[in-house]
């Protein structure tokens, strides 16, 4: 797994949080825009790989196998 989708998947555990949205979920990409526009393509690949699921408007949930390898049990 690339850093950036591991940072994705940290961000649950450090905003202690279910679910959270798109627009949080930017933060993972930092300051760097390029980074930003690229957390859209890492989220639907971990859509993809069973590790977050779509919840509506925006909003994703770690899945239990996101869990695990965010070390959020």
């Amino acid at each position: 797994m690339d850093e950036l989708a591991q940072r994705v998947l940290d961000l649950f555990g450090q905003m202690n949080s279910e679910t959270l949205d798109l627009h949080t979920l930017f933060e993972a990409g930092g300051n760097d825009r390029g980074a930003r526009e690229k957390v859209f393509d890492v989220v639907s690949q971990l859509v993809r790989e069973g590790l977050l699921e779509e919840r509506g408007s925006d909003f994703y949930a770690l899945t239990t196998k996101g869990r695990v390898l965010a070390g959020n049990r």
